[in-house]
């Protein structure tokens, strides 16, 4: 039902390169680029994630509650992104870790102050 989601960015090129070494780990790139914004996914016809500057022409500014919630399959996936979301300069909302049963998940917070989790549950 989601084909994507959209995050806001002041910085356009400092978070395309955040997100270009994140992402790549899942087999997602550049889907679009263009001078307000770029797509990364696995395929056109799957769920894709999104930065733009705001259209409206204000800044960006992070939602309160609002996260977004991406998928892996092992809890060492999770792990090794959720490390690599640090070491790229996200900030930690929640290390690695198990969070219930069945549900394995690490909390950051891109450069902009997004907030994203990598999860696997099962």
């Amino acid at each position: 039902m989601i084909g994507y989601v959209t995050l806001g960015t002041n910085d356009l090129p400092r978070a395309g390169a955040f997100y270009d070494a994140l992402l790549a780990d899942l087999g997602a790139k550049r889907l679009w680029d263009y001078a307000g914004g770029i797509g990364w996914g696995t395929s056109p016809e799957q769920p894709s994630l999104a930065l733009m500057k705001p259209f409206d022409g204000n800044a960006a500014t992070i939602g309160n509650g609002v996260m977004v919630g991406l998928v892996v399959k092992t809890p060492a996936q999770v792990d090794q992104l959720y490390a690599k979301a640090i070491a790229l300069g996200a900030k930690d909302e929640g290390a690695a870790g198990p969070r219930g049963k069945g549900f394995y998940a690490g909390y950051f917070r891109d450069p902009d102050g997004n907030k994203l989790c990598f999860y696997c549950a099962g």
